[in-house]
């Protein structure tokens, strides 16, 4: 009988660690007042057109972004088993993440944490695809059709811009950036967690 209760208590703590660990990611960008300047420098950064093309000053550059695809291609094999599909993925990642002055590993962190990778994934607070964007957005500084946070380099433009953008706003301040993109700030549990997977994607070049 202690037994069977202790086994029990057991299973309610777990469910408990497990219900905290998943509301610790759980969260939305909120809608915010923010100045003209700032909107439209996000509205022209989310136009751009331009496809994912990197361009290279040197051969040595271009030899460690082949490195970096080639390895973390690698990694990404059980989550994106279609090659082109998972290249294609990654040189948008890579690009945008540069676009964006952010590092590649921070946001291939990010998207696991947000969506698992999954391009079709819906939050319950009905943000939207690889980086959980929240579809206000598309009215704020896009055209208003949301569902082309689908497409993958629409949805990974919107999520570096916003990111870039919520860095600029905290003075570089990752931490409080981070929190700001969850809908979390101040709290510890959501920078935590995209942190700790941001070092699972680093590279040594």
């Amino acid at each position: 009988m202690i037994e069977t209760r202790l086994n029990n208590l057991a299973l309610i703590a777990f469910f408990a660690l497990f219900l905290f660990s998943a509301s610790a990611t759980a969260g939305n960008q909120k809608e915010e007042a923010m100045a003209d300047s700032v909107r439209l420098a996000l509205s022209n950064a989310i136009s751009d057109a331009r496809p994912p093309s990197p361009q290279f000053d040197d051969i040595n550059q271009r030899m460690r972004y082949l490195r970096w695809l080639s390895d973390m291609s690698d990694r990404m094999k059980k989550k994106m088993p279609d090659p082109k599909v998972r290249l294609d993925f990654l040189a948008t990642v890579w690009y945008e993440a540069r676009r964006a002055g952010l590092d590649p590993a921070l946001v291939l962190g990010l998207i696991q944490v947000e969506s698992a990778f999954r391009k079709y994934a819906i939050s319950s607070a009905r943000a939207i695809g690889y980086m959980q964007v929240m579809p206000f957005w598309t009215r704020i500084v896009g055209d208003s059709d949301k569902r082309k946070l689908f497409h993958m380099q629409t949805n990974l433009r919107y999520g570096c811009s916003i990111l870039r953008m919520y860095l600029d706003m905290e003075r570089g301040n990752l931490f409080l950036a981070l929190g700001r993109y969850n809908g979390s700030r101040g709290r510890a549990e959501y920078p935590n967690a995209i942190l700790a997977s941001w070092k699972r994607w680093e590279h040594k070049s």
